[in-house]
């Protein structure tokens, strides 16, 4: 596999040109998908699942995190469980006078316990809000309260999810 595209991420997201892409080899791409399955995964596991030894593996495992490839080991939590039975996307576009307080924006929103995902976009819209609610009058009361009395905030569009699915994206699929 000495042709395959290598992975760049990194903690914030695409590596950029400063610190290129990493050199994976087969064994980490390996790691990597597993890990992505189940986190909790032991090392003897891994390792024998890799065809590694598990001292091995357990320092290509701390070399993946210390190069930033592995960002952080996460718990999928079932929203459902905590009473969240709604998800939605909130399209938000910022009044062209007002970009300076897009970082403040982006901060206040990230610190809001409804926002699951917070993207800051190139395009038509400036940001777009994953959030989780007990229900339609509380995805409502918090496009009130955080967006639209929010002197910078120009336009909202706010589209219900029926289905979410998390998984390894296509382009992470087709070089590991």
């Amino acid at each position: 596999m000495a042709d395959a595209p290598q992975i760049s991420e990194t903690a914030g997201g695409v590596a950029g040109a400063a610190s290129g892409p990493m050199a994976l080899d087969q064994v980490d791409r390996q790691i990597i998908a597993l890990l992505h399955d189940n986190a909790r995964i032991p090392n003897v596991d891994l390792a024998r699942a890799v065809g590694v030894s598990p001292s091995t593996c357990l320092a290509r495992v701390r070399s993946l995190r210390e190069r930033g490839v592995i960002v952080r080991y996460t718990a999928e939590i079932n929203p459902l469980a905590l009473g969240f039975t709604l998800q939605a996307l909130v399209s938000v576009r910022i009044r062209p006078g007002a970009r300076h307080l897009m970082e403040q924006i982006s901060d206040e929103l990230r610190q809001e316990p409804e926002v699951a995902q917070l993207f800051f976009l190139g395009g038509t819209e400036d940001f777009l809000i994953h959030v989780r609610v007990r229900d339609s009058e509380h995805v409502r009361q918090f496009v009130l309260k955080n967006l639209s009395a929010n002197p910078a905030v120009a336009l909202t569009e706010t589209n219900l999810v029926f289905e979410h699915h998390t998984a390894l994206s296509a382009g992470l699929r087709a070089v590991l």
